[in-house]
């Protein structure tokens, strides 16, 4: 078994890829040309985004939509960096929402949360030592 990727299903499948391809500067792998589903490089795995009409298609009993207004989900998607305070500020300037500002943890990690233009919870960190 491996882990291929991660899909978030949003409202608008582009304009969440050129969203995360400002704020955390990400390639844009591919969008299909439907606007239905796209992909991000993003190393060994892919982070996917898929229209909540696709989610609503493929589970019988629906699912619960991402809601910028709600607390968020209990998931994240997590980023390592070497500077958590810029690539904050720099998701911040792209238009994402703050969630909690950058802290450092008691095991000495840089953490902080951001979330996307559909409410999904980003957590911007430092990598952790081996």
């Amino acid at each position: 078994m491996k882990f291929a990727y991660t899909i978030l299903y949003v409202r608008d499948v582009g304009r969440s890829l050129a969203f995360y391809e400002s704020a955390f500067g990400l390639q844009r792998r591919f969008l299909h040309e439907s606007g239905m589903y796209g992909e991000l490089e993003t190393g060994a795995t892919a982070l996917a985004f898929a229209a909540e009409s696709l989610a609503q298609s493929n589970l019988e009993g629906g699912f619960q939509p991402a809601d910028p207004l709600r607390p968020p989900a209990a998931s994240e998607v997590g980023f390592a960096t070497p500077d958590v305070p810029e690539a904050y500020a720099r998701a911040l300037r792209a238009g994402a929402a703050s969630a909690a500002v950058p802290t450092t943890k008691p095991w000495g990690q840089v953490v902080a949360y951001v979330r996307d233009l559909d409410g999904h919870l980003i957590e911007l960190c430092t990598p952790m030592s081996a």
